[in-house]
């Protein structure tokens, strides 16, 4: 027997729980949604999501607010934090994760690096957010970067 994609798994924690997800993407356009809704039945749990690549769908989609934006940088814990709670408010959902980052190869400083991600995931008692530096190319960070959006969702419902 195989083992379960994470994507399978979280569909049946959600399950589980009576829950709904939604999600607010940036660094990798839509790629977290696109892993849940792979999930025969995810509309079970699947509120909806976001791509919010710009600063502006940010502010507009999310309720980022402009202050934040413009005193940490959309790659941030603040920024992080703020797209879970705008995508978990939009949808009405239980759950939500937001995800702000750095593919590269391009767009990188020393302060924030190619592979810089923040995860966040906003649920019924609170909020979590991690930093994380991936390595390897555009594809592998988003690739690393859904894998930990998806497993942090995991623990933060067990």
């Amino acid at each position: 027997m195989s083992e379960q994609l994470l994507e399978e798994r979280v569909g049946k924690r959600l399950r589980a729980l009576g829950a709904t997800i939604a999600t607010a993407e940036s660094c990798c356009g839509g790629l977290i949604s696109h892993r849940i809704t792979n999930v025969s039945g995810s509309s079970d749990y699947f509120a909806g999501g976001v791509v919010s690549y710009s600063n502006e769908s940010k502010l507009k989609m999310l309720d980022v607010e402009k202050s934040s934006l413009e005193k940490y940088g959309a790659v941030s814990d603040i920024v992080a934090i703020e797209m879970a709670q705008g995508a978990r408010r939009a949808f009405l959902a239980d759950y939500a994760v937001s995800v702000t980052g750095i593919a590269g190869p391009t767009g990188g400083s020393d302060d924030k690096p190619v592979g810089l991600v923040y995860v966040g995931v906003a649920s019924p008692s609170g909020i979590r957010v991690e930093r994380c530096v991936f390595e390897g190319d555009r594809d592998q960070v988003k690739l690393q970067t859904a894998d930990k959006a998806l497993s942090l969702l995991l623990e933060v419902t067990e």
